[in-house]
């Protein structure tokens, strides 16, 4: 059986110390296993959306409370991930290009788009990225994304035929984030 060193009480005291929402969520389950009888360890996962191997892994890291200070339990090592191909000055610089209209630093366009501002960081800073990542950057720098809106909903017949035959869809573009 796991938890056998630990007390509910003791997980109450920890968990009202983390600030950490997947933190909470082990010592919420490591809680709901040992505080309600005939709760079982794969019950008690699936109440948080994991699996019993899960609950078993993370029950038995819980078990170290006992004896380790709760921060050097409850808390994963930090991963840094892959070192980012910008540079903190470089990505401020894309950030105040993207803010600016394409025409302003050198492109003719209109407006921002994924394909553009991929080919503006590849031209100005030498570096690839994904579509996604690009769309992951736009959003980040404040931006969201727009389409086209085929017709005029409110006017009147004849407008929006001529609206039709001039309508082009264009590709998504990227503007400044009004919304708070």
């Amino acid at each position: 059986m796991t938890l056998e060193n630990v007390s509910t009480d003791h997980l109450r005291q920890v968990l009202a110390e983390v600030d950490d929402g997947e933190a909470t969520e082990r010592l919420m389950a490591a809680i709901t296993y040992k505080g309600i009888d005939e709760v079982t360890q794969k019950d008690a996962a699936e109440l948080y959306g994991y699996s019993e191997g899960w609950a078993s892994k993370w029950f038995n890291r819980l078990e170290r409370l006992a004896d380790e200070p709760f921060e050097e339990v409850v808390y994963d090592e930090p991963r840094p991930g892959r070192p980012t191909k910008l540079t903190e000055q470089e990505h401020e610089q894309f950030v105040e290009a993207l803010h600016e209209q394409p025409a302003e630093v050198g492109i003719d366009a209109p407006a921002w788009s994924v394909p553009l501002a991929r080919r503006f960081l590849r031209d100005e800073f030498d570096v690839e990225f994904s579509e996604r990542h690009v769309r992951r950057l736009l959003s980040e720098a404040g931006l969201s994304w727009k389409t086209a809106r085929p017709e005029f909903y409110k006017s009147d017949e004849r407008a929006q035929e001529a609206c039709e035959d001039g309508f082009k869809k264009s590709a998504t573009t990227w503007t400044t984030n009004t919304r708070s």
